[in-house]
């Protein structure tokens, strides 16, 4: 099993966030530098990745461009307005709920994930008594990650199984009890290791203690007061609103083959773990806000942003849904990359909000998104 496919669902790659409440009209295309990242963009399209469609903001000046095609059939360019899966980003967005509900009283990170959700993690050694909400959010949980079961792999990401399933609806203690299955990675805090399922469990802790869907009180304290209108938590929905291009998938192994449009699909086989929709000026304006302080407390801004070290991920450490990471030049990037059929994010900024850059690939088997990465922040 490849990588690739492997963390197909919500990638757990190096990343993070990026910035802007407001600006000027964006430059397109050829124009206003970035030429270093033009370039990424367009060798990202010559490896095989569809299209990219890109947006950065540099001390209030906004920038965005395209490469490739959003529609492999018609020959349709991407738009730099482009609504996609943003896969993993969405635990940004979760982690910062969670993090307001603690500032408010209303819950500890350091309660027990069986105080919210009494024997849900149970069983093949999981004990939700010994598990803490921090953990949850920093993957030290030692909690099986469901994406990685045999059979969810088969039924949701390879062709066979993908094109039979693809709008079958999982509620998420479905997905919980996939993960229950299997032994634990580690006992609790011991280690660290990528885990979706610990976001599906966040997303209903959000539920259990507020008595509203998780996707709605995202909506009420992220997406309405910062105005970001391309930002959308789906359910069941399995269309991505317009404007959008296609996204294509190899539904295999390797990454060769027929390509596949995925456009279309049930993202509850995500839950709170990866099944938002954004663009990139949204996602730009969210993680400013964020890294600004604009959205949390100095206390839980600085707990969202201590950090483990992940050794999968040079010079990276994971925070609370939060990634750090210092790239080949020295400067460091806050945010998190997102995976999700079809579709592959980057959203990252720095820690003075000054300089945002989110990205997307509409293809999941190729590209270097650390190369885009490294050509804004490093690059001429």
């Amino acid at each position: 099993m490849t990588t690739r496919v492997r963390t197909m669902l919500v990638a757990a790659t190096a990343v993070a966030l990026s910035a802007a409440l407001a600006g000027p009209a964006a430059a397109q295309g050829e124009g206003g530098g970035h030429s270093a990242t033009r370039a990424a963009m367009k060798a990202a399209v010559k490896d095989g990745v569809p299209g990219v469609t890109a947006g950065a903001r540099t001390d209030g000046r906004t920038w965005a461009a395209t490469a490739g095609v959003g529609n492999l059939r018609t020959g349709k360019s991407r738009s730099v307005n482009d609504r996609y899966r943003v896969g993993s980003i969405t635990k940004t967005f979760v982690a910062t709920v969670l993090l307001q509900l603690e500032a408010e009283g209303r819950l500890s990170l350091d309660d027990k994930v069986d105080t919210w959700l009494p024997g849900l993690v149970a069983g093949n050694g999981h004990d939700g008594r010994e598990i803490s909400l921090r953990q949850l959010l920093n993957h030290t949980s030692g909690i099986y990650n469901y994406t990685d079961d045999k059979t969810f792999v088969e039924t949701y990401l390879l062709k066979d199984g993908f094109l039979r399933h693809r709008y079958d609806t999982k509620a998420p203690e479905d997905l919980v009890a996939i993960a229950m299955t299997h032994e634990p990675d580690f006992a609790p805090g011991t280690d660290w290791y990528y885990s979706n399922t610990n976001y599906v469990l966040a997303g209903m802790v959000i539920e259990k203690a507020t008595g509203r869907p998780y996707g709605e009180e995202i909506r009420d304290r992220i997406l309405a007061p910062l105005d970001l209108r391309a930002t959308s938590v789906p359910g069941t929905r399995v269309t991505v609103p317009r404007p959008s291009s296609r996204a294509y998938s190899k539904l295999a192994e390797s990454t060769t083959g027929p390509t596949y449009d995925v456009t279309r699909l049930n993202p509850s086989l995500a839950h709170a773990a990866g099944e938002m929709i954004s663009d990139s000026g949204d996602l730009n304006r969210f993680y400013t806000a964020l890294l600004k302080g604009r959205l949390l407390p100095p206390e839980q801004l600085k707990e969202m942003k201590t950090t483990v070290k992940v050794d999968a991920i040079p010079n990276a450490g994971y925070g609370l849904g939060l990634i750090e990471r210092e790239l080949t030049c020295g400067v460091t990037v806050w945010g998190h990359g997102g995976g999700i059929h079809g579709s592959t994010s980057e959203a990252v900024t720095t820690a003075d909000g000054r300089h945002a850059l989110s990205f997307n690939f509409n293809g999941d088997w190729s590209g270097d998104t650390d190369a885009v990465l490294e050509a804004e922040y490093c690059g001429k």
